[in-house]
């Protein structure tokens, strides 16, 4: 665990445990509603001062799961998160009319078109507010948060596991939050200089960590592999000493797009259709789903399937698998969505065809985390009781 932690040692436990929030704009409602569940779950089990950062060795998210994740993590004067579980949905119906403002008709068109469809502004200066100077080193939980840099062409991962031979990574959570939300077409990249201790610096080009990983779960298991001899005392190779809870942000209806439609886009239509961008729409859901099929196939195969949870909104239609439409009707329907979700049947993976369908074990998504609360409760109490042996 990083050096402010407030959960015991993963070293002291049997389990390494791993939640990972997609990128998706103001579709983080959705996941926002599953983790207040989860969290009140934990609080039911242990108190009310449980939070979801007490119970994960990693955290991942990108773009709008990166805020997130920093929102979950970042601690306050008392050394806790800044923000519970139950207030992140309120947190994006508050502030996300004014992190995508509404943009009238051909007018929004067009200047999306010659630019970014919005200044960024609001979002960098929230982002600043409510992160201030919390650095990576400085989160409850180590986290993972996916960007990409356009100057050297390649992913850019801050990760808590990095810090302390890179040092430069070691940057302000503001500055990656807003580095990892600068979705292309929708907010400008994000520019900056970190240096570590030693006085060597990095310049960062980052735009949205959707690029190299809207499904942040792969990169934190890889991150976890890299580091196991160091901090874990399990083997994250095998599965049955992993429980990983991967959230997503919502897929659009397969049928929004067709090969017929599709057909007579040229440029301008790849980037605009309706209210949406298709190709990052497509780019996005694609890499994402790849994840959660080779997750599915590596977990199935060493038959710890039930160790390993994907909630997503399947299906999503008009405004509410948008990105970025924010207005109080959408915003809402997006709360109910997330809601909704838990009483869902839980899926997974055919690995024959690759198609998420509810799961043979029956139940609902709700029922799973209930069943997750517990095991990530009881892995929880046998590290502070180790660690009180110990003492």
């Amino acid at each position: 665990m990083s050096s402010s932690s407030s959960t015991t040692s993963s070293c002291d436990g049997k389990l390494t445990t791993i939640l990972s929030i997609d990128g998706g704009g103001i579709r983080g409602v959705i996941p926002a509603k599953i983790l207040e569940f989860l969290e009140s779950e934990l609080q039911k089990l242990d108190g009310e001062d449980a939070r979801i950062a007490d119970y994960f060795d990693v955290i991942a998210g990108t773009s709008t799961g990166g805020l997130v994740t920093a929102m979950l993590t970042a601690p306050d004067a008392n050394n806790r998160p800044i923000y519970a579980a139950k207030d992140i949905a309120p947190f994006y119906v508050q502030h996300g009319p004014k992190i995508f403002p509404e943009r009238c008709g051909l007018l929004g068109s067009v200047a999306a078109l010659v630019g970014p469809k919005y200044d960024g502004k609001y979002l960098q200066g929230l982002t600043r507010e409510i992160l201030g100077q919390t650095r990576l080193h400085q989160t409850l939980t180590n986290v993972v948060i996916p960007s990409f840099d356009i100057n050297y062409m390649q992913p850019t991962i801050f990760s808590s596991y990095q810090v302390k031979n890179l040092g430069y990574k070691d940057a302000l959570l503001s500055d990656i939050c807003i580095a990892t939300s600068a979705a292309p077409t929708y907010f400008p990249p994000h520019s900056f200089t970190n240096a570590d201790d030693s006085g060597r610096s990095w310049d960062f080009n980052l735009i949205d960590g959707g690029l190299a990983a809207n499904n942040p779960t792969l990169v934190a298991m890889s991150e976890v592999v890299s580091r196991s001899d160091d901090l874990f005392p399990t083997d994250p190779l095998n599965c049955t000493n992993v429980l990983v809870i991967s959230l997503g942000t919502g897929s659009a209806k397969k049928e929004d797009y067709t090969a017929k439609m599709a057909s007579k886009w040229g440029v301008l239509g790849w980037l605009l259709q309706r209210n949406s961008t298709p190709i990052i729409d497509i780019y996005n859901q694609a890499s994402a789903h790849m994840v959660d099929y080779f997750l599915s196939t590596v977990f199935h195969a060493q038959t710890c399937q039930q160790n390993y949870l994907r909630i997503q909104a399947e299906n999503l239609t008009g405004d509410s698998s948008s990105v970025d439409i924010a207005t109080k009707e959408n915003l809402l329907n997006l709360v109910g969505i997330g809601e909704g979700l838990l009483n869902a049947p839980s899926s997974s993976v055919n690995l024959q065809t690759g198609i998420s369908e509810h799961a043979l074990c029956g139940g609902t998504n709700k029922d799973a985390l209930i069943r997750f609360a517990k095991m990530l409760s009881d892995e929880h109490k046998f590290r502070q009781s180790k660690s009180q042996h110990k003492n």
